[in-house]
């Protein structure tokens, strides 16, 4: 009940907003500009300025509802806010605010410069990084971005870069690496048709690319190049992807269990926050809850379902592309050896 009120309350913040911005795009740049506009304009643009600096903002961070520095943002989109005013209102009526606006842009240049720093920062930290990934029990795929973390900072941008050195990683310096093996490793794959199902989709891409880019590059040359590069990041994710999913089994550890599917998500539980594990055919074939159910499930071809559900103490975080996480209180697993995997895993549970 309260999600549903939480949703209806962030439409109704939704709605205000576009009608904030709606009304003064229409003020400004609609036939009925000359008519609607009074001949002293200075307090209409003032009101303009009210809106989308202070109003508007505040409407966006209602609606979003994140975690973190609410000033910090606030001051980010009101510079935002003071940029896209001087887009919306015509230049002839904003000359006297004209100022106002390059604060904004001195804000959002101060911004980027810092994130940027944030980026030669992890430059600078390389050496380091590596030197703990390589003491590190665990796979890269869960110790580079836990040491860039320590080292560096934890920043969406920080996080987005490391996704994107280790996409390239596995996609160009693993091929000669071997998967993991031991009684604690359990592969999720290779019973699926997760490897087959992407070189399809690789080789749909090959294909489309080379048809539609030389069609287009007669049409419009930049669109051809935009497009080629679109693809040539896919074809590179994809096989990224693959070694990802070979090289990362899922690992139980004595306290704590390693859950990954590629670069699309991963996951550390603890072993104590591990409340129950649902085995039922019946629960397990019922349609999972996304907004509380992360599922660890390579793609097939056909319809499968989860072999168990670990049910969580609490809420635990799960990294999803670009370093975006989520929290979740279920997790739904298919394995290639589910007897093996419960048997180790109650094991562990036991010795709490």
């Amino acid at each position: 009940m309260t999600a549903r009120q939480l949703d209806k309350r962030s439409y109704f913040w939704m709605a205000l907003l576009v009608l904030v911005l709606g009304s003064n795009f229409l003020l400004y740049r609609s036939p009925l500009t000359p008519i609607v506009l009074p001949e002293e304009t200075k307090w209409v643009i003032m009101g303009s300025l009210l809106d989308l600096a202070i109003i508007s903002p505040l409407l966006m961070l209602a609606i979003s509802k994140r975690k973190g520095s609410f000033i910090k943002r606030f001051i980010i989109l009101m510079a935002g806010g003071l940029i896209l005013a001087r887009f919306i209102i015509p230049a002839e009526y904003f000359v006297p605010f004209q100022g106002i606006s390059y604060i904004g842009f001195a804000i959002e240049g101060f911004v980027v410069l810092l994130e940027v720093s944030l980026i030669f920062m992890l430059i600078r930290y390389v050496p380091v990084i590596i030197k703990q990934i390589q003491t590190s029990d665990e796979t890269l795929l869960f110790s580079f971005p836990a040491a860039v973390q320590e080292k560096v900072r934890s920043h969406p941008i920080v996080k987005a870069v490391s996704s994107e050195l280790l996409i390239f990683f596995y996609a160009f310096a693993a091929w000669k690496k071997r998967s993991p093996a031991g009684k604690e490793y359990f592969t999720l794959h290779t019973k699926s048709s997760l490897v087959a199902f992407h070189i399809m989709l690789i080789h749909a891409i090959v294909i489309e690319t080379i048809g539609l880019h030389w069609w287009l590059h007669e049409k419009s040359m930049i669109l051809s190049i935009v497009l080629l590069i679109l693809n040539v990041y896919s074809v590179i994710f994809f096989l990224s992807d693959i070694q990802a999913v070979r090289l990362n089994p899922v690992k139980i550890a004595e306290k704590n269990i390693y859950l990954s599917l590629g670069l699309a998500k991963k996951m550390v539980i603890s072993v104590d926050d591990i409340e129950s594990i649902t085995m039922e055919k019946e629960k397990l074939e019922q349609k999972l809850d996304p907004k509380t159910t992360i599922d660890f499930i390579a793609k097939d071809f056909e319809s499968v379902y989860p072999h168990m559900i670990l049910e969580l103490k609490q809420p635990c975080p799960v990294t999803l592309f670009f370093g975006i996480e989520k929290k979740y209180t279920r997790v739904a697993i298919r394995l290639d050896d589910p007897v093996g995997f419960h048997q180790e895993l109650s094991e562990r549970i036991g010795m709490k």
